[in-house]
């Protein structure tokens, strides 16, 4: 399950809109929370009790974010509010999305980057409505629903109205206008009409005293009557809100084709950035389908910080900053920079406010930033910008902050003892510690820079130099071996660790499954039995989890890049499709289908080191718009490759590189520095079907730590 949704979205905004079931973990859909085997049903059928905002994409075991705002089309009484109808003839396009409810309505939805407009087509009905829900959040699981804390809602007659309800700490307001000619408009409380009221107001609400409250628009309706329901949001109050639905949808009455169309034009420009040549339609699909999810989210709300009161880029939704400061924000600096620096911006900001770099930061107050997952990753994301010589960022006060959070949380630990647990912990802070020396370092700070590549250095302490693995310890969403294949700033000794070449070699392959027997996945219900047996196999379970996605090109580091090649095309291959189940595991808000953008192109980004490692592309030819330059991977000796089961029984693929150039000069590594490939030119690859001695014996740059002991001539 990728858990993504088919919901109308705009590039990197702020607002989504989707139909509303209450399933797991988007709100859409028809499946229950679950962690392992196949999910659960939560519904038999696909439906909806209406039409929601602020999804969340891709993100795995997370209860209750967002869904508020529900707005539902009905032609029956409010007592049936929340009751949900079958949906369908779905249709669903970038910016765009429709459904028919079973009650007879056509429901269509658009976006911006902060308004969202609705579009309902009614039956002939002598009393039709549509009903704003302003109390509904979360989700229909067990301790999934989202209770606001405060309320006020206004009705201004004349199909205006306005709302802010403080939802986990903060405050969303909404403006909306609503095409409803001739038709009554009301607030309601408990389901019950409040004729003639204009205000309703909520000082204190808790999970006891909850009743749903809302406004409604309600009259008769002519067969094929359309109402057009407009919504202007902000984190900032209703008046900027309004300001927000001015700008994007003007004042007419009708603006739901001219936001349809400029969002569209947003996300072709996006798509556009990235340009493949050849590849059967089912890749194509699958490859322009991981594009667009890659640029999701984060959502960026500019000037809509609720926390602090200057205006500026504000970005939420980095709810997988495990996963997507791999792939995802390395994607964003090549395509998307302007948006890649606001992050940075909007993460150095939040430091600067709150005490520390989030780990994941969604729209919500308080200390819920997801710090078990991991420590200290803008490091390398900052580190990787200011090697690219990004402007826009104040890079002497973003040291400061780096430097500060690299003591808080685990990092204190680590600062006394060179050994953190949970072990990855270890591994997070060592990293970057190494990043933040990088930016020390070309500061001219050098003292600084020193200490911070000593303590660097103890990345060691998390190994267990009998095994080469990771020492015990708890693992996040993994074990032992998956997390003991991450790309470090020392690959060189880390493959020393564990017996030089062919020890590290052979430990991958173990992993990997080679030369082992296929195993049985599991399904509905899995015993617990059957998963530890599954889990003691210390197998590559495929793309599901944030190690694995860089754990093949591992091999890149000892001389191999034959089996990353091996590795990735088959998981490009048989892991990826155009149907239900078509991701292999979470898209973590775009990380995962990142990582398919960069290894369809034939590249993986090593965050916080400013390279690239080079690999087989899924396509003959593809071109990476990189700001105002362009980056053109094209190959020899290509062999189309279906995916999935129509690629039985063909001809071995050609997925070896058999030689490379760089701007038509010989390139015998296997990696480019992001400085090659950001100032844009040409990487020919010669393909085979067979292995070549290519990059066999120029291994990818290791940073030594070169206080305590010289460098070994083998590394750069």
């Amino acid at each position: 399950m990728g858990n993504t949704h088919p919901g109308a979205t705009s590039p990197l905004g702020m607002v989504s809109a989707c139909a509303y079931s209450g399933a797991y973990p988007t709100g859409y859909g028809r499946y229950a929370k679950n962690t392992e085997g196949v999910p659960e049903e939560m519904f038999e059928r696909t439906e909806a009790s209406g039409f929601t905002h602020f999804q969340q994409s891709g993100t795995g075991a997370i209860r209750k974010y967002y869904n508020y705002v529900r707005v539902t089309p009905m032609v029956q009484p409010l007592d049936d509010l929340g009751q949900s109808w079958a949906l369908h003839d779905e249709r669903a396009e970038p910016g765009y999305y429709a459904a028919n409810l079973d009650t007879g309505v056509r429901c269509e939805i658009t976006v911006g980057e902060k308004v969202a407009v609705h579009r309902f087509t009614f039956p002939d009905h002598h009393s039709a409505r549509v009903v704003i829900d302003l109390s509904c959040g979360g989700l229909a699981i067990d301790l999934g629903r989202t209770v606001p804390l405060r309320a006020q809602v206004e009705s201004m007659g004349r199909g205006r109205a306005q709302g802010t309800v403080v939802m986990e700490g903060v405050p969303l307001s909404v403006y909306l206008e609503a095409d409803t000619p001739g038709w009554r408009q009301m607030l309601w409380y408990d389901r019950r009409l409040i004729p003639g009221g204009t205000r309703l107001d909520f000082d204190s609400i808790r999970h006891t005293t909850l009743r749903p409250f809302g406004l409604l628009f309600m009259g008769s309706a002519r067969a094929g009557q359309t109402i057009e329901v407009r919504m202007g949001f902000s984190l900032r109050g209703c008046e900027q809100a309004k300001e927000n639905l001015h700008r994007e949808c003007g004042t007419s009455e009708s603006a739901f084709e001219t936001v349809r169309a400029g969002t569209r034009e947003r996300w072709r420009d996006h798509i556009d950035r990235v340009q493949v040549e050849g590849g059967t339609p089912a890749r194509r699909t699958v490859m322009a389908t991981a594009l667009y999810h890659s640029l999701i989210k984060p959502c960026f709300a500019d000037d809509e910080s609720p926390f602090w009161p200057s205006s500026g880029p504000y970005a939420f939704d980095i709810c997988t900053m495990w996963d997507i400061y791999k792939t995802q924000i390395p994607l964003l600096q090549a395509i998307a920079p302007d948006r890649a620096m606001d992050l940075l911006e909007s993460l150095i900001r939040v430091c600067e406010e709150e005490g520390n770099f989030p780990i994941g930061y969604r729209m919500a107050r308080g200390a819920d930033r997801f710090f078990r997952q991991a420590s200290a990753l803008a490091h390398t994301a900052i580190a990787d910008a200011h090697a690219l010589g990004r402007n826009g960022v104040d890079w002497g006060w973003a040291l400061v902050h780096m430097v500060d959070d690299l003591r808080r949380m685990y990092g204190e630990d680590f600062f006394e003892h060179g050994l953190v647990h949970p072990i990855t912990h270890t591994l997070d802070l060592a990293y970057a510690h190494h990043a933040t020396a990088k930016v020390a370092r070309a500061l001219n700070d050098r003292r600084l820079a020193d200490d911070l590549e000593r303590r660097s250095h103890q990345w060691v302490n998390a190994f267990d130099p009998s095994t080469g693995l990771l020492r015990d310890s708890e693992f996040y969403e993994g074990g032992k071996w998956n997390y003991s294949f991450r790309l470090l700033h020392d690959m060189a000794a880390r493959i020393e660790m564990s017996g030089g070449d062919k020890g590290f070699i052979d430990k991958l392959d173990r992993f990997f499954g080679y030369g082992a027997q296929p195993v049985k996945q599991p399904g509905t219900n899995p015993q617990p039995t059957e998963m530890a047996t599954g889990y003691a196999l210390n197998r590559f379970e495929g793309l599901n989890n944030e190690p694995d996605m860089e754990a093949p090109w591992a091999y890149h580091y000892a001389g191999r890049p034959d089996r990353t090649a091996e590795i990735v095309h088959s998981a490009l291959t048989w892991q990826f499709g155009t149907g239900p189940g078509g991701l292999p595991g979470n898209d973590d808000s775009g990380g995962l289908s990142a990582w398919y953008v960069w290894a369809s192109l034939g590249l993986f980004p090593v965050a916080g080191q400013s390279i690239f490692l080079v690999n087989t592309p899924a396509f003959a030819r593809a071109a990476l718009r990189v700001g105002d330059e362009e980056f053109i991977i094209e190959t020899s000796g290509h062999r189309e490759t279906p995916i999935g089961v129509d690629g039985l029984d063909l001809d071995p693929p050609a997925q070896y590189v058999q030689s490379a150039t760089l701007n038509g000069k010989p390139l015998h590594s296997t990696h480019l520095s992001a400085t090659d490939v950001h100032r844009g030119g040409r990487l020919h690859l010669r393909l085979g079907p067979e292995p070549s001695t290519w990059g066999n014996r120029i291994r990818p740059p290791s940073h030594s730590f070169s206080l305590a002991k010289p460098p070994a001539t083998s590394k750069e």
